[in-house]
C-alpha cells in the first residue's frame, strides 16, 4: 500500500538528508585519496560524479522504499531534488558556477539517471 499524500513530502526530505550525509562521507574519503595519491583534476571530477551519483542511487532507493508507487519517479525526483539543492548551495556559497553549463548538465543527468535507478531498484 502507498503513503498517504502528506507523508511523501516527508519520504523526500528523509531521502535527501540521507543522500547529503552520504555525500558528506564519501567526499571526506575523496579527499583523503587526494592528499594520499595526488590526483589529477579529471580523476577528482570523476569521483565527484561517483560520489553524486551513489548519493542519488541510495536516495532514490530510499525513497522508492518508502513510497511503493511509480518509485522510478519518485526516485528521480529524489535525484532532481538533490542536484536543485547542490546547485543553489554551490550559487550561494560560491557567487555563482564556475563549472560551466556541461558540467551542471552532467550532474543533472548523473543525479536524475541515478535516482531513476534506485527508485527501480528499490
Amino acid at each position: 500500500m502507498a503513503l498517504p499524500a502528506k507523508n511523501k513530502p516527508l519520504s523526500l526530505i528523509r531521502s535527501l538528508f540521507v543522500s547529503f550525509v552520504l555525500s558528506g562521507i564519501l567526499l571526506l574519503a575523496l579527499s583523503f585519496l587526494l592528499y594520499k595519491l595526488r590526483l589529477s583534476k579529471n580523476q577528482i571530477q570523476a569521483g565527484v560524479y561517483i560520489v553524486y551519483g551513489l548519493a542519488c542511487l541510495a536516495g532514490g532507493f530510499l525513497t522508492g522504499k518508502q513510497i511503493r508507487i511509480r518509485r522510478f519517479l519518485w526516485g528521480g525526483l529524489s535525484g532532481v531534488l538533490y542536484f536543485a539543492v547542490l546547485l543553489a548551495l554551490s550559487l550561494l556559497l560560491n557567487q555563482g558556477i564556475h563549472s560551466g553549463l556541461p558540467g551542471i548538465l552532467i550532474s543533472l543527468a548523473v543525479c536524475a539517471g541515478a535516482g531513476l535507478i534506485g527508485g527501480m531498484l528499490s
